[in-house]
């Protein structure tokens, strides 16, 4: 079984949709723990006033009795407390049934959806792309996420982020605590070095009194990984391929590096690659199957497979395309030139990205997982890992322990 996953709602809709396919019977959730998850992606210095709106949180609608997933599809609700207020944006104009909108947004935005998708969909009023281009959709993600998470949790992986620079402003690079999220968190930036988050901080002040946006990168770390998730026998299941594509997909996201990334077309690969060694004495069960990297340069990835290090992946936000202080652009009502539409939104929400980041990192692994151990109920799938990290241990031993094999003879 692999796992998918939807989403549907728009951004002042009566609320946005989540569905998760895939996930085992048996598995223990709560809404407590997704809301969690939720809480953390409205929070970050230099969010907007509709974070101050929102409460979100999740009703199960399906799949999910007592507490434990059902094995058939779970859907999750989160309502959106703002359609109160944005009711009359969304209702035709009285007398005129499917006609013009109250409030029609006629001036595109650059660097958002707003004029291609009015192309492309043959729509009047940008609102009708914008509502769902926006990054609000991205709450049903990190709510997904959650029960990928849970998933993910039952076999030891761990996921956490924290933001590696902002606004220009670059974090010194330090050892990655154990517990990534409760020291991220501690930060209004989601940042680990105080001196670089107080300058991030001064940067978002400034931006914000000049209209303006920023954009910045944040590092997601995947730990207690088995070996051997993803594949290299073909394209489309290759785990790098795979993140990098779910990655990319988050609203403003322009880039994706794993491990060194750019940097590692830099440096001869003598500087690059990983050198082997052997590891763990109890080899039945270490999810890397005995063996240990002396750097991980590759981000946990090789030939489009998880080597059982940690999982580094780092990803960039170019600056929020909503601007208080407009660009340029054109009135499509007219054609004649215009400031762009000015739409209430955020300084910058790269702290937050850190956290939709982890929710797809999750989804992706999750569905790794199933693909390479899959089972229909939680503890069908516990065997399948035992049995596969016994196995792969096992064979090192015995590979370990035969005698050499004798040399060819000459001729």
């Amino acid at each position: 079984m692999r796992l998918r996953f939807t989403t549907a709602g728009e951004s002042h809709g009566k609320g946005l949709v989540a569905v998760v396919e895939g996930l085992p019977a048996g598995l223990p959730v709560s809404a407590e723990a997704v809301n969690r998850d939720l809480a953390r992606r409205m929070q970050g210095y230099g969010r907007g006033a509709r974070m101050k709106i929102e409460r979100d949180a999740i009703e199960w609608i399906a799949g999910v009795r007592a507490g434990e997933t059902l094995g058939s599809p779970v859907a999750m609700l989160v309502p959106n407390r703002d359609w109160a207020n944005w009711e009359d944006v969304m209702a035709p104009e009285a007398g005129a049934p499917g006609g013009p909108r109250r409030r029609r947004v006629a001036r595109p935005r650059p660097g958002h959806a707003d004029l291609v998708g009015v192309l492309k969909y043959d729509r009047l009023d940008a609102r009708d792309i914008l509502e769902r281009a926006s990054a609000r959709e991205t709450t049903a993600r990190v709510a997904a996420g959650a029960l990928a998470r849970r998933l993910l949790e039952e076999f030891g992986v761990r996921i956490g982020s924290h933001v590696v620079s902002l606004g220009g402003v670059h974090a010194g690079r330090g050892e990655v605590p154990a517990d990534l999220n409760a020291a991220a968190d501690r930060s209004e930036v989601r940042c680990l070095d105080p001196d670089a988050a107080a300058e991030m901080v001064r940067r978002i002040d400034a931006a914000k009194a000049a209209g303006d946006t920023l954009g910045g990168e944040v590092e997601v770390v995947a730990t207690g990984l088995v070996l051997g998730l993803g594949s290299h026998v073909s394209w489309d299941r290759k785990l790098d391929g795979r993140l990098a594509g779910s990655l990319m997909s988050i609203p403003a996201v322009k880039g994706v590096e794993i491990g060194l990334g750019f940097e590692a077309a830099r440096r001869p690969g003598s500087a690059v690659h990983d050198a082997i060694e052997p590891g763990a004495d109890d080899r039945s069960r270490d999810p890397r199957a005995g063996f240990r990297r002396r750097s991980n340069n590759a981000g946990g990835l090789e030939g489009g497979m998880t080597t059982g290090e940690p999982l580094v992946v780092r990803v960039a936000m170019k600056p929020i395309s909503t601007l208080m202080s407009p660009l340029p652009t054109v009135d499509l009502r007219t054609g004649a030139p215009a400031a762009a539409q000015s739409e209430r939104s955020d300084v910058t929400a790269v702290p937050a990205v850190g956290v939709i980041a982890e929710a797809l990192t999750a989804l992706v692994l999750a569905d790794a997982m199933l693909e390479k151990f899959a089972g229909d109920s939680l503890g069908e799938m516990r065997r399948n890992v035992e049995g596969y990290i016994a196995a792969a241990g096992a064979r090192w031993e015995a590979e370990r322990d035969a005698p050499p094999e004798a040399a060819p003879a000459d001729g």
